[in-house]
């Protein structure tokens, strides 16, 4: 495929940078050697600004243009990685017990900074390339950090543009999808109080095991009694917790999951009928019920004419046969969602060889991607600034 010749000829040294991040991972706002590693790459490829500490460890490089317009280009790649003990078995495996990149973090850090090398040694466009290295995309709030701690106020862009890898077994298939594309996430913790007793003299408790097994299955029939069927909402129930004896009924439960949707409307749609119905249970079995809720990830809504933007800047790359626009909506959440509600663009998925998931032990990035996700960054911000020749 027609990678940008310029990126393809460092294509050695972008497979080093990223196995080197690989093989030492870090978490959600700890990613201090990844972002030392970042800025020092950008000041060495000759990027004009370089800031760090936006976001706790999230670093910002600026290229500016052949002339002064002052239109900007944002770009933007995720840093952190996840609590996962790494089964893979690469030479350049996670170095880091406990904690892998399981989800090709990695593989997004190595290609913005493959395009920012580019784009600082040609420089064939107007205005400037803002290029952002976020932190705790995670589940841990890195984008709306980085935005509170005035990311656009400092460098505010026109447009902003990022792609997350797929292991799809097709390597070098953009996609995308205009409008809602990845779901908002709502993160829920539920506490049940009730009386404990012993176990042989139920009568005497409020039991709150007892409570939490009906609750939790009366909580599925929020989507599939109040939420329409052309409304995609997926409530799932992930961890419970209760009791430390078989001969005792606790005083205490507790349990947890994540709400998905698409929409603002039916979101709290949702939220709503899960406090009606804890209330509900509350009264019928003299219980006290909390119920909060974490707002984590905001629905990712595609620009239409950022997306097109984006597709005609990977067609250049992999191919028109190679684009499309009509990809699935996808129950994952991103943060980037965040930067999207704050400044028009667009998100896509890279295609890879390889079928293990992402956030699974054994996840490989397939290394053949990085120059072709570069060359797609770089292209889409030489297009949208224009470029000089």
């Amino acid at each position: 495929m027609p990678v940008l010749a310029e990126i393809e000829a460092h294509a050695d040294a972008l497979i080093s940078t990223f196995r080197d991040l690989h093989a030492h991972p870090e978490l959600g706002f700890v990613e201090h050697r990844t972002s030392r590693i970042v800025a020092e790459q950008l000041r060495s490829f000759g990027v004009d600004e370089v800031e760090t500490g936006i976001g706790g460890t999230g670093v910002v490089g600026v290229i500016h243009g052949k002339d002064g317009h002052n239109r900007r280009i944002g770009l933007r790649a995720d840093m952190d990685a996840l609590p996962i003990t790494e089964t893979t078995g690469l030479t350049h495996a996670s170095a880091n017990p406990g904690v892998m990149h399981a989800c090709g973090h990695d593989g997004h850090t190595t290609m913005l900074l493959g395009a920012a090398r580019y784009l600082a040694a040609t420089r064939n466009f107007r205005g400037s390339v803002v290029l952002i290295f976020q932190p705790a995309e995670e589940g841990l709030g890195g984008a709306r950090k980085m935005i509170a701690e005035g990311l656009f106020r400092r460098f505010g862009c026109d447009e902003i543009y990022g792609l997350h890898n797929k292991p799809s077994g097709q390597r070098g298939r953009f996609s995308l999808r205009k409008g809602p594309m990845m779901a908002g996430a709502s993160f829920f913790d539920i506490t049940l109080a009730g009386k404990g007793s012993h176990a042989a003299m139920p009568d005497q408790s409020k039991d709150v095991i007892f409570a939490a097994a009906a609750l939790v299955q009366h909580l599925q029939s929020v989507v599939s009694r109040n939420i329409a069927p052309d409304e995609p909402c997926v409530l799932s129930v992930t961890k419970i917790e209760a009791g430390s004896a078989y001969n005792v009924i606790p005083d205490i439960a507790r349990f947890g999951g994540t709400l998905r949707f698409f929409s603002d409307k039916v979101r709290e749609l949702a939220q709503s009928r899960v406090r009606e119905i804890c209330e509900g249970f509350e009264m019928a079995q003299g219980i006290n019920i909390d119920v909060q809720f974490r707002e984590i990830f905001d629905v990712l809504v595609n620009n239409g004419k950022a997306a097109d933007a984006l597709m005609a800047a990977a067609a250049e790359i992999v191919g028109e046969d190679g684009v499309r626009d009509d990809e699935r909506l996808s129950g994952g959440s991103e943060d980037f969602a965040d930067m999207l509600r704050e400044v028009p663009g667009a998100y896509g998925w890279l295609g890879h060889g390889g079928a293990v998931p992402l956030h699974n032990s054994g996840f490989v990035l397939d290394e053949a991607i990085l120059p072709v996700g570069a060359s797609i960054l770089a292209r889409v911000a030489e297009r949208q600034l224009g470029m000089g020749n």
